[in-house]
């Protein structure tokens, strides 16, 4: 008899057609919903028994309930664990590869809504949108309709520092339909990889110094922690715009605020920041030349939907004994395979 596999989420699926699709093709997987509000003593014994966890994302997730050595000493029959969306910085992969538990996540999934927003941070720059509502709902009338003189987009040359998912979906968006040239630094990528996702292989100097506009594309590693700071911004144009949709921590924020103050690019989109959300003192916060959005870039109808269906789809794969197609740590499969043998009684396919 088949064992019944348990798989745990806190609050919410990104949206319900993950338990539904779960329910409709993983007949023996029990989904349970926990909450905060019931608290460690009611969710850690169920954990203890949890087979899979399902992570809200992570500004959402108390931080012992984040995948590290801590929780997978808690949590004995684990087999895999499973970001909500793209990111995965706050999962310990070392620790569950250690472990022999599985990591994936829902790469691609926000690949559309993501690229679509900073293109939205684009525009909204360019044309100078926020700054012209301000001043129609303020008090202040020393302005008329040439006050804010916005740009095009057309022909100038979009920079993106990962051109992975979003990054592709970026390049394939602006060099198109605004006839722009699209440079990037990905070092992880082929010269073919670069000419099939319609952009010129640059370094990150050559992004930061060539572009009108910098979008920032990449995870959030230990490599790329920090990696936009003085140097970088102090090679971007009087006039160009520098925008994230990626994770905070990428740039260094007291370096961009500076960098703001001084008057040496044009202005900012941001989607993130590294403390979540920023505080309403946040000196970033202070300039009308920056725009900024609660981490929201990948929160639509369509995205969630698309996230939701990505984990549902590969949990099924998982507990019929198959690999998930998005595995970020393949290096523990071996070990996993015997545990998954040990504990569920049945061998992986």
């Amino acid at each position: 008899m088949t064992k019944t596999r348990t798989l745990c989420f806190f609050e919410r699926w990104m949206d319900p057609v993950g338990p539904e699709m779960l329910a409709a093709n993983a007949k023996n997987v029990e989904v349970s919903g926990l909450s905060f509000a019931d608290g460690p003593d009611h969710n850690w014994p169920l954990l203890a028994e949890a087979h899979g966890y399902q992570m809200l994302p992570a500004i959402e997730t108390a931080d012992s309930f984040h995948p590290n050595a801590a929780f997978l000493e808690r949590c004995p029959n684990l087999l895999a664990v499973a970001s909500s969306g793209a990111g995965y910085d706050t999962f310990d992969v070392e620790a569950c590869t250690k472990a022999g538990v599985l990591v994936f996540n829902q790469a691609g999934a926000n690949a559309e809504s993501v690229a679509q927003h900073a293109l939205g941070m684009m525009l909204a720059l360019c044309k100078q949108m926020i700054q012209s509502d301000r001043a129609i709902r303020s008090e202040d009338r020393d302005w008329d309709r040439w006050t804010y003189k916005g740009s095009e987009l057309t022909g100038r040359t979009l920079g993106i520092v990962g051109l992975g998912n979003v990054g592709r979906r970026t390049s394939a968006i602006c060099g198109p339909t605004f006839n722009m040239r699209v440079i990037a630094s990905d070092p992880y990528i082929t010269e073919a990889d670069f000419a099939e996702r319609g952009a010129e292989k640059a370094t990150l100097e050559q992004v930061m110094s060539e572009s009108d506009f910098v979008s920032v594309h990449c995870p959030l590693t230990d490599e790329t922690r920090g990696m936009i700071g003085e140097k970088e911004f102090a090679l971007m144009k009087p006039h160009a715009n520098f925008i994230s949709t990626a994770r905070g921590g990428i740039h260094d924020e007291a370096v961009l605020e500076k960098t703001l103050a001084e008057g040496r690019i044009a202005g900012a989109g941001l989607d993130v920041f590294e403390v979540e959300p920023p505080a309403m003192d946040h000196p970033l916060l202070a300039y009308p030349n920056t725009i900024v959005s609660p981490h929201n870039a990948g929160i639509t109808s369509d995205c969630t939907f698309n996230m939701a269906r990505s984990s549902a789809e590969q949990w099924t794969a998982l507990f019929k004994g198959e690999r998930p197609r998005l595995l970020i740590n393949p290096e523990a499969w071996e070990l996993y395979t015997k545990r998954y043998e040990d504990i569920l009684g049945e061998p992986v396919s």
